[in-house]
């Protein structure tokens, strides 16, 4: 099964066409031919399941018409999409924000989903989606390190009840990279998928490695790789996994 992890940066691109004619004007500029060559690259990739973070669900620069919308019709999938910011969260008054979010997408059975919103941070949302064999939970963290911890001690809690295997994918926006994660690995057992830290931040040269997929051991990789595709300021990540057999047939039982 192939996952395919994604910042999309709503499609605005990357490089210094983003801040003209002000800083970050890009973000208020039409994206539909980035986000096109940015639909192109997920066809080729061909995932079973996508994490999508930084999507817009439907605001002027997206023609109003929802990204995760448009891709789940264009590789006939389903989707899963909603606003990154707590339910009483200002943001969601705002006309742009209120249109920014993350998505998932998959070709496979999906038996339930769930959004939680983290304690802390202005991004808090978390999107729990339960298949047959292992649970997915996409997150976007916090730029402030504090809360950053303490959204940690928050996905702790549901990846410890979850009865499944477990990934655990999304921006994580940890400037000190995995160390920064290593009492929460610890504490779960998750493993990264990006055994080499490769680095996905900025796609023009990275340097950071602030996308993660970790998962539990019960989950094996067959390849992983982080492309130099330069559609937005992150680089994506592609995963090839599956589920061990004995794994399978425990939560058959």
């Amino acid at each position: 099964m192939r996952f395919l992890l994604y910042n999309i940066r709503y499609g605005a691109g990357s490089g210094w066409r983003v801040h003209l004619p002000l800083p970050f004007g890009g973000y208020l500029k039409p994206t539909g031919r980035n986000f096109r060559l940015i639909m192109d690259f997920i066809r080729s990739v061909n995932p079973d399941v996508t994490g999508l973070i930084e999507v817009d669900s439907g605001s002027f620069r997206a023609e109003w018409r929802c990204q995760a919308e448009r891709l789940a019709v264009g590789l006939r999938q389903r989707h899963v999409y909603e606003n990154k910011y707590g339910g009483a969260s200002m943001a969601r008054r705002v006309p742009l924000l209120s249109r920014q979010g993350n998505a998932l997408l998959t070709n496979q059975e999906i038996s339930g989903w769930t959004f939680h919103y983290l304690s802390k941070g202005f991004k808090r949302l978390v999107i729990e989606a339960e298949f047959r064999d292992f649970k997915t939970f996409i997150v976007h963290l916090s730029l402030k390190y504090r809360h950053r911890q303490e959204q940690l001690r928050d996905l702790y809690e549901m990846v410890r009840k979850a009865r499944k295997p477990v990934i655990v994918a999304g921006d994580f926006n940890v400037f000190r990279g995995r160390k920064e994660l290593s009492l929460f690995m610890g504490a779960t057992g998750l493993l990264s998928a990006n055994t080499q830290d490769a680095p996905s931040y900025p796609s023009r040269l990275p340097r950071r490695q602030l996308d993660f997929i970790l998962h539990s051991p019960a989950i094996q990789t067959k390849h992983f790789e982080a492309p130099a595709v330069p559609f937005s300021d992150h680089i994506p990540l592609i995963w090839d996994f599956e589920v061990r057999p004995a794994e399978r047939l425990a939560h058959a039982a």
